[in-house]
């Protein structure tokens, strides 16, 4: 019987044949932990007296989602990973690097590998072609420790992509899109794998958004095959070695199969408070829905693309006063590039803030906390209530091109109007 991406990648690590809905005890490649989660493994590992990494070259601790750090409580937890880091010579990003999903792309993981991470944006990582998912501290914790994890074989949806982006439209929306079809809870514990046309001419760039907001559907992972678009990307992070085809088995068995025509969709919003609640863009813009602030960046729109897509909306103009927009590169790497290119230049000239590599305003703790009632328009991959560090305020999501030309009118724009 054929094989899906999930089963196929945790068959070899469990070293026999697994299918959907089997547990197995896996072999881990790479660890991941960030500075929200990451204390917390550490001090299980201690309570264990299992202080130690498997494989340290492949345990990685990021400081992003406080960096730098707001409050003291939080620079103590810094302190605790970077005392782990020296003790059991684990890998460690510090404060400014970037954020933990884009530089274990950039840096670590390879197609065909399973990468575990105490967050659930984890699944990011299934743009390679790797099983990535997230998981709870402790579990992590006992991957680093022992380099095994055990897990459920997840069932998979099959997203096939058909047809051209229109003008204004991206990744960002598709996504957007099938997520309101599935719903939130659509896709619990299962892993969607992303076939068809459009998704073998996408740069994985545009992949990792894919990917990155499956968990947003509910599930588990979620793997693209990899290609010549995985080999380029590679090649670009001095990597080619690293590069190997992972493809799905033409006669897998599917829970089920959806197909999306790309050339059909809008730029779409998310509405508040649920990242389903989706409208396209043009049924807002009826609503003249005013926001306080834009923030570009995460885990799901930081890279050099979004970034340089933004630029174009916004190169010669202004942001809107009553406006702030918020940028935040993905990755040191990403920083320095958008620099070199005048992308950086352009932005801070229509009036944006830049801030460090990281996580930035996402998660609430620091750089764009909302004010009471206010709305945000934002490229990040959750609208919860509070995410953003206010339970008052009101967080819509789109792509970094609606963003952008919502940041100069001062309220929800369509952004076919600036390209």
């Amino acid at each position: 019987m054929g094989k899906t991406l999930s089963e196929k990648i945790i068959s070899f690590h469990a070293e026999r044949e697994v299918k959907a809905g089997d547990l197995t005890v896996a072999r881990v490649d790479v660890c991941l932990t960030q500075d929200g989660t990451g204390p917390l493994a550490v001090r299980q590992l201690e309570e264990l007296g299992l202080l130690k990494a498997a494989n340290p070259d492949k345990t990685v601790l990021f400081i992003d989602h406080a960096a730098p750090s707001p409050r003291r409580e939080l620079s103590n937890d810094h302190r605790t990973l970077r005392e782990f880091a020296a003790k059991t010579s684990c890998q460690l990003k510090d404060v400014g690097e970037g954020v933990c999903h884009q530089i274990i792309c950039e840096e670590y993981l390879r197609p065909g590998d399973i990468l575990i991470g105490a967050d659930s944006h984890t699944c990011t990582g299934g743009a390679l072609g790797a099983f990535a998912t997230g998981m709870g501290s402790t579990d992590v914790a006992i991957g680093i420790a022992l380099g095994k994890t055990w897990l459920r074989v997840p069932e998979t949806i099959k997203v096939v992509v058909c047809g051209k982006f229109p003008k204004g439209v991206y990744p960002k929306d598709l996504i957007l899109h099938l997520i309101g079809l599935l719903t939130a809870e659509g896709a619990t514990y299962k892993a969607l794998e992303f076939h068809g046309e459009t998704i073998r001419e996408m740069e994985i760039e545009d992949r990792m958004t894919l990917s990155n907001m499956a968990v947003e559907a509910g599930a588990k992972a979620g793997l693209i095959e990899s290609d010549r678009m995985t080999l380029k990307f590679l090649k670009e992070q001095g990597r080619e070695d690293d590069f190997r085809e992972i493809k799905a088995d033409r006669n897998a068995t599917y829970e089920q199969v959806t197909e999306i025509d790309v050339a059909k969709l809008s730029p779409c919003i998310a509405l508040p408070h649920r990242v389903d609640n989706i409208k396209p863009v043009e049924e807002i813009c009826r609503l003249q829905v005013e926001i306080s602030q834009v923030f570009i960046g995460t885990c799901t729109n930081g890279r050099l693309e979004d970034l340089r897509i933004a630029a174009k909306i916004l190169a010669g103009k202004k942001r809107h006063p009553g406006v702030r927009l918020l940028i935040t590169p993905a990755s040191r790497k990403v920083y320095l590039e958008a620099l070199r290119q005048g992308i950086i230049t352009t932005l801070v000239e229509a009036g944006a803030t830049i801030n460090p590599p990281g996580c930035g305003a996402c998660v609430g703790v620091h750089q764009g906390i909302l004010g009471d009632g206010e709305a945000c328009l934002t490229t990040q991959n959750r609208n919860f209530k509070g995410r953003m560090g206010n339970p008052e305020g009101f967080i819509y999501l789109s792509s970094p091109a609606t963003a952008a030309a919502s940041a100069i009118t001062d309220q929800i724009t369509d952004p076919r109007e600036f390209l």
